[in-house]
């Protein structure tokens, strides 16, 4: 089962375990979102840089935002869903 609640998007580049990490976390919980690749669109890395973002992944889920691997919040997007 697949939950959709708001838009969701990982910011991820290759070989980033903390990205990996969080990918797996969210297709586990089956929460749907969409990747954007900053090695492959470098103007995403600037954008975020400049939102003060320092490390990756960067994941934004409507008015929300955070980055690393941060299972907590990934279980709270997780529970909203789950109360939509």
């Amino acid at each position: 089962m697949e939950i959709r609640i708001m838009r969701i998007i990982i910011y991820t580049r290759n070989d980033c375990v903390q990205c990996h990490a969080t990918k797996r976390a969210m297709e586990s919980r089956g929460v749907a979102f969409e990747m954007v690749n900053v090695d492959l669109e470098p103007d995403a890395a600037e954008t975020l840089r400049a939102q003060g973002f320092r490390q990756l992944p960067v994941v934004v889920a409507g008015e929300t935002s955070w980055s690393g691997f941060r299972p907590d919040m990934i279980n709270r997007l997780h529970a909203q869903a789950a109360h939509a």
